[in-house]
């Protein structure tokens, strides 16, 4: 049954379907794996043992009565620690909400529990949302699967190692800035950005709520496309006969390639000529959107997550990682004004992208430049933090400035990924266009 540990979540719900997988059993092989990992306390911050048994029992009767709710209807995922969840602490990472037990799930979570998915528990990330690099010396650290010394990209830094280490079936996130992408693309799965205001943020402990989203960590993008479907209670995006051929793809230059590191490079280059190779047309473009977007989301999303935590920030500075606290200090230097006019500015921006891409299909771009860095050293030497910490967003943060919706898949080189972003509300569109690209990647 070891082997459950390491199907995908679609695989797995069509064992329970046909009869061959018992959700009982395939909860308890993932708890015993869960209990039994050595860095099962860097990964789960709460393993729920009652609920997801409950859960599986109740998967396992509507199995035998054919009233199953959903493709994923008795398979475990795990949750992010931003997500509510009733009588089970929900801390964000951060000693500022320590011992904070919420009464209601979040409203994706009671909706994905009412399709048939399984709570395995909740996973670390980075404090309060607000790093890519998923260093927590306040809570836990957890694991990047390909490199022991390297970080694992935050701030869904627990979701991606519990699928990347085999202890979920798919894991669920947010993204602010990248903070599903980067994980997703550090640690070798497929991760969606979904596009603001899709999903519910109700019940999710906020960082910055005009940019922040919610997206599952996932073995495949049929995976995504269910585990969207059941967080919003619908059908999953159709993705047989998915193909690339006649596919336009405009391969962002400007930017998303500046200062990028061999690797990733040319784990992009590879995956692009796949694609060429599966009958997508890729032409390169330069556009000055992405990097003035940017330069504002500085400004906007650090005040809006100052303004929102302020409050608790100021009465307990000491309990946090000093380079989380420092960054939301940053956003207590920008006037209203600046914002009102920050905010203006990247409206007319978004328009400027919508009309300089629209004669694409998509856009790719290399999901991160740098590779997973070193975790010792960016707990003793700020000005790498920094660097290494804006470099390794910069690429994802033009899905959430320019309002995007961004799907990151694996190249094959460890730690590198792809990344295809559609305009707002197309992640049908966009999963198709994922389905087709990875079968080409593979």
């Amino acid at each position: 049954m070891d082997k459950w540990l390491w199907m995908s979540a679609g695989d797995l719900g069509r064992g329970i379907a046909a009869g061959d997988i018992d959700p009982v059993a395939l909860t308890e092989t993932y708890l015993s794996a869960i209990d039994a990992h050595p860095d099962r306390d860097r990964i789960y911050s709460t393993v729920t043992h009652d609920r997801a048994r409950a859960e599986a029992k109740a998967a396992a009767d509507r199995a035998k009565l054919g009233l199953r709710r959903s493709a994923l209807d008795g398979v475990p995922i795990s949750w992010k620690d931003l997500f509510d969840s009733a009588g089970v602490a929900t801390e964000a990472g951060t000693a500022l909400l320590k011992g904070r037990v919420p009464d209601t799930d979040a409203r994706v979570l009671a909706t994905s529990t009412n399709m048939g998915t399984v709570c395995l528990g909740k996973t670390h990330m980075s404090e309060l949302a607000f790093s890519g690099i998923g260093l927590n010396p306040v809570t836990a650290t957890p694991p990047n699967v390909n490199d022991p010394k390297g970080v694992p990209g935050g701030s869904s830094s627990g979701a991606a190692a519990s699928v990347a280490f085999g202890l979920a079936a798919a894991g669920i996130g947010s993204d602010t800035g990248g903070s599903v992408r980067l994980p997703s693309g550090w640690n070798d799965l497929v991760g969606l950005k979904t596009t603001s205001g899709r999903l519910s943020l109700d019940g999710v402990v906020p960082l910055a709520v005009k940019f922040d989203t919610v997206g599952p960590l996932c073995r495949t993008v049929e995976d995504c496309a269910l585990s969207l479907a059941a967080m919003e209670g619908t059908k999953p995006a159709d993705l047989p006969g998915a193909t690339l051929e006649g596919v336009r793809f405009a391969s962002l230059m400007s930017l998303a390639h500046d200062d990028i590191r061999d690797a990733p490079r040319d784990g992009f280059n590879s995956a692009r000529e796949r694609l060429q190779r599966g009958g997508a047309i890729v032409d390169p473009i330069d556009a000055p959107e992405p990097a003035e977007a940017n330069t504002l989301s500085g400004m906007l999303l650090t005040a809006e997550a100052y303004g929102t935590w302020k409050d608790e920030i100021e009465a307990q500075p000491d309990v946090m990682f000093s380079e989380i606290l420092n960054r939301f200090r940053v956003g207590k230097t920008f006037t209203a004004a600046d914002y009102v006019a920050g905010w203006q500015r990247l409206e007319v921006l978004r328009r400027q992208w919508a009309e300089r891409t629209a004669p694409y299909d998509a856009v790719i771009l290399p999901t991160s430049p740098i590779l997973p860095p070193d975790a010792e050293r960016m707990m003793s030497d700020h000005d790498y933090y920094v660097a290494e910490n804006l470099l390794a967003l910069r690429n994802t943060r033009i899905g959430n400035t320019l309002g995007l919706c961004a799907l990151t898949l694996p190249t094959g080189v460890p730690s590198c990924g792809i990344m295809i972003m559609c305009p707002p509300g197309q992640e049908e569109r966009l999963l198709r266009l994922g389905k087709a690209a990875e079968k080409a990647l593979s």
